[in-house]
C-alpha cells in the first residue's frame, strides 16, 4: 500500500526534473507544489509503520520535491538594488469582465508606471477610460478585440515602437518601448501564449513559449508580464527564463503565492501569471491581488531599472 503512494509521486518527481512533461501530464504538471506537499505521507507512514526501505525511499522523493518547490518561498537572486524604481502591473481582464475600478485604483494606490492588461476587449478599454486610467496612464499600445485573444499596455511614459503580434495560439501580444525619467530604454510586452488544455493546443502552448522574445544582453533590457498560462514547473517557461530573464515572484519569495482561478473552476489555485525581467533588473518587492469578475489575480511587481 505505501509503495502504491510513493511510486507516483517518484515517477512525477522524475518528470519534473527531466523536463519530459509530455501529452496529459503538461497541465498537471502545475500541481507539482501539491504533490510536493503529498508525499510527507507516504514517508511519515513508512516511518511509523517501521518500513524502513519504503521509508528511505519515500524520503529521497520528499527531498527532492523539497529542493524544486521549497526555494520559491524565500528571497532568492533580487538583481541590482541601484537604479530607477518602476512598478508594474499585470491583470487578466477575463474577457473584459474584470472590474475597472478596481484595476485603477490599484494603479494610482501602488503608483503603477505600467500596466499589461490580457483578454481585452473594446468594452474594457471603454471601461477603464471611463474609470480614469487615461489620466494616471495616457500613453499605451492597445491590441483589443473581442473574445478572449486581446492585449494591451498602458504607461506613464511615452511609448515609441508601439504595436503587437498574434502568436501561434490565436491570442495578440501588445508591446512597446519606454524610457522612464533617469533610466534607459525599456522594450515591454503583454505576454499571454495559449493554454495547454488539449493535445493540439499543448503543440501550440509549446510554440508560444518558445517565440516569446529571448532576453538580449546586447539590446535593451526586456520586461514581458502577463498570462502565461505556465507555472515554474513546466519546462518551456523554465527555457524562456533561462535565456536571461529572472521571475519576480520567485525572486522575492513569493513564487508559491497563486493566481489562478479565482473564479470560474474549481480546481487546486496554481501560478500562471509572472512578471519576467532582464537580469540587469533588480526586483524589490512582489504582490498578488484580487480583481473582482476576473479569474486571474493582478500582480503588482517593485522594479528597479538600469539608470541612463
Amino acid at each position: 500500500m505505501l509503495w502504491i503512494l510513493v511510486i507516483p509521486a517518484a515517477v512525477w518527481a522524475v518528470a519534473r526534473l527531466s523536463g519530459s512533461e509530455r501529452g496529459p501530464l503538461v497541465p498537471f504538471m502545475a500541481f507539482t507544489p501539491y504533490v510536493a506537499g503529498w508525499s510527507l505521507l507516504p514517508a511519515v507512514l513508512a516511518v511509523a509503520g517501521r518500513r524502513w526501505t519504503t521509508a528511505v525511499a519515500a524520503a529521497i522523493v520528499m527531498l527532492v520535491f523539497a529542493a524544486l518547490v521549497l526555494p520559491r518561498a524565500r528571497t532568492g537572486d533580487q538583481g541590482p538594488s541601484a537604479g530607477v524604481a518602476l512598478h508594474v502591473m499585470t491583470s487578466n481582464m477575463l474577457a473584459g469582465g474584470a472590474d475597472p475600478a478596481t484595476i485603477v485604483q490599484l494603479v494610482r494606490d501602488n503608483d503603477v508606471a505600467v500596466l499589461a492588461v490580457q483578454e481585452f476587449t473594446p468594452a474594457a478599454r471603454q471601461a477603464l477610460t471611463g474609470a480614469g486610467l487615461d489620466q494616471l496612464l495616457p500613453y499605451a499600445s492597445l491590441a483589443d478585440t473581442v473574445g478572449v485573444a486581446g492585449s494591451g499596455l498602458y504607461s506613464r511614459f511615452p511609448v515609441t515602437g508601439a504595436g503587437w503580434k498574434q502568436n501561434g495560439g490565436g491570442f495578440r501580444q501588445a508591446y512597446a518601448t519606454i524610457q522612464p525619467p533617469g533610466a534607459g530604454p525599456l522594450v515591454i510586452e503583454s505576454a499571454h501564449p495559449v493554454a495547454p488544455s488539449s493535445a493540439e493546443r499543448i503543440r501550440a502552448w509549446r510554440a508560444d513559449l518558445a517565440a516569446e522574445p529571448e532576453a538580449d544582453p546586447n539590446g535593451p533590457p526586456r520586461i514581458l508580464l502577463g498570462d502565461f498560462n505556465s507555472t515554474l514547473d513546466h519546462r518551456s517557461l523554465r527555457d524562456l527564463i533561462a535565456t536571461g530573464y529572472r521571475d519576480a515572484a520567485d525572486a522575492t519569495g513569493k513564487g508559491l503565492v497563486t493566481t489562478w482561478p479565482y473564479y470560474g473552476p474549481h480546481i487546486p489555485r496554481v501560478t500562471i501569471d509572472h512578471v519576467l525581467v532582464d537580469r540587469r533588473i533588480g526586483v524589490r518587492e512582489t504582490s498578488a491581488h484580487r480583481i473582482p469578475r476576473s479569474d486571474h489575480r493582478a500582480l503588482i511587481a517593485t522594479l528597479t531599472v538600469p539608470a541612463a
